[in-house]
């Protein structure tokens, strides 16, 4: 079992020094640990997540609407789910290690939670969103371009940010004159924090199953795990 690494090492790599570090210890806290210490700890950093996700998704948008002003607003929308994903933001916060700084339950640590990219990408979003509440919008954008515009140009290079869907709807079409058809087949865990499964078909035969935190990237998964059988 790993033991936390001190957050000030990870403030000099984010570049920014929190005024209130009680922003910074909520980011830095995943809900198995605040569930485990009940009594000293309250918090954990769902709600900081979806903040993050929010404004992550503002500072994308109007960075790639005011560079690539050529291209359609589906080019757009393509481009702008390709970097706001779970593998761009993991690959960050694997790279600045962030998982070595996260307040963890003893079973999350034993499990591996520490390299695991869901948390990894939620803690991102989290400390985006910390950010965000200390200072103000420009301080948060300046922060996450920092770490995001060395992932744009290297989408390709990040595993899981390829339009899964897209590639899997032209092949069925050619090859079957049919579009493969999603379907919800159960979701998971309280209303704040839903896991979709959903399942790919075509011809009556299940070709993909996939989970994710909203349905779109569930279907993603599907679509993913569809063409990797069709490679075989």
């Amino acid at each position: 079992m790993t033991a936390r690494k001190n957050s000030k090492d990870l403030i000099k790599k984010i570049g920014y020094e929190f005024k209130n570090k009680k922003y910074l210890e909520e980011a830095l806290t995943h809900r198995s640990y605040s569930n485990e210490a009940e009594k000293t700890r309250r918090f954990n950093n769902e709600k900081l997540e979806f903040l993050g996700d929010a404004i992550l998704n503002l500072i994308t948008t109007e960075y790639i609407y005011d560079l690539y002003g050529k291209k359609t607003e589906g080019e757009l929308a393509k481009l702008k789910s390709q970097i706001i994903s779970e593998p761009v933001f993991s690959t960050i916060a694997s790279d600045i290690k962030l998982g070595e700084y996260l307040y963890l339950s003893n079973g999350e640590i034993m499990s591996g939670g520490r390299n695991r990219r869901s948390i990894l990408g939620d803690a991102f979003e989290a400390l985006i969103g910390a950010i965000f509440k200390d200072s103000d919008y420009y301080t948060a954008k300046n922060v996450a371009l920092k770490f995001l515009l060395g992932k744009i140009n290297k989408l390709e290079e990040i595993e899981g940010t390829g339009d899964y869907k897209t590639i899997l709807q032209e092949f069925v079409q050619g090859k079957y004159k049919k579009m493969p058809e999603y379907k919800l087949l159960r979701t998971k865990g309280p209303d704040h924090n839903k896991v979709f499964e959903i399942c790919v078909r075509w011809n009556d035969k299940i070709y993909g199953i996939g989970t994710g935190k909203s349905k779109k990237e569930a279907e993603k998964h599907a679509a993913k795990e569809a063409l990797e059988k069709l490679k075989k």
